[in-house]
């Protein structure tokens, strides 16, 4: 049976670990939407986080971490002094 090197090993590992990163990081943000989501139906993090059954401050979290940040169209970084 042939083994393949192991520096090519390696190479297929690290691979396969960035895109297991990018399949992590694009659920993380369609997981953060839909916590969102849920807060403006249910009306807080804490009635989303009592309804899953998780606590508040790991939905804050994760809104806050993965969730898109939007900004008001026309509005940009505050540059007053």
């Amino acid at each position: 049976m042939d083994t393949k090197p192991w520096r090519e090993r390696v190479r297929e590992e690290d691979k396969l670990l960035e895109q297991l990163a990018s399949l992590v990081s694009e659920s993380a943000a369609r997981r953060a939407a839909a916590l969102a989501e849920g807060v403006a139906e249910l009306g807080s993090v804490y009635a989303v986080a009592n309804d899953i059954g998780k606590s508040w401050t790991a939905v804050d979290k994760s809104i806050k971490k993965h969730g898109k940040k939007k900004r008001p169209a026309g509005t940009g970084p505050d540059t007053t002094a």
